[in-house]
């Protein structure tokens, strides 16, 4: 429910955020240098996206040929995939987002943020009247042959 509400939130704020900053740039630099800065961030998010994809596709490939696990290699995979993603959507917000997420120490230092938090996640509120120790199954049983 809680995810929910915040994907509601960001589908909501998002444009209207996105629409705020073109307004605001738009009226410092102009309405055409504010088009072309757009068109120019989404096409070298394109050409950052090739290459960074291309890249990573041969770095898994070389690592399972290795009979290594490509885990690292996949996680960025998923975050070039959600930049290019973020590429596409219209506006300056999304787009440094998405040219953030092609810059490969960028990209590196988030997936290690993102693997601490995974392995040392915290740990749910204890409740003391749910408290219980290890569970203890006690019985007897009957061996029938």
């Amino acid at each position: 429910m809680m995810f929910s509400r915040g994907l509601f939130l960001l589908l909501l704020l998002l444009p209207l955020l996105e629409l705020y900053l073109l307004i605001q740039v738009g009226s410092i630099i102009g309405a055409i240098p504010t088009i072309a800065l757009v068109v120019f961030t989404a096409v070298l998010g394109v050409l950052l996206l090739r290459q960074q994809g291309t890249a990573n596709v041969r770095r898994i490939q070389y690592m399972m040929q290795r009979g290594e696990a490509p885990t690292v290699a996949m996680l960025e995979g998923a975050l070039i995939l959600l930049s290019g993603l973020l590429l596409l959507l219209p506006g300056l917000l999304t787009d440094v987002l998405g040219l953030l997420g092609l810059v490969p120490s960028i990209r590196q230092s988030f997936i290690r943020a993102l693997s601490r938090r995974a392995v040392y996640p915290r740990p749910p509120p204890r409740d003391s009247s749910t408290q219980r120790g290890p569970a203890t199954l006690e019985g007897q049983y009957t061996r029938e042959d």
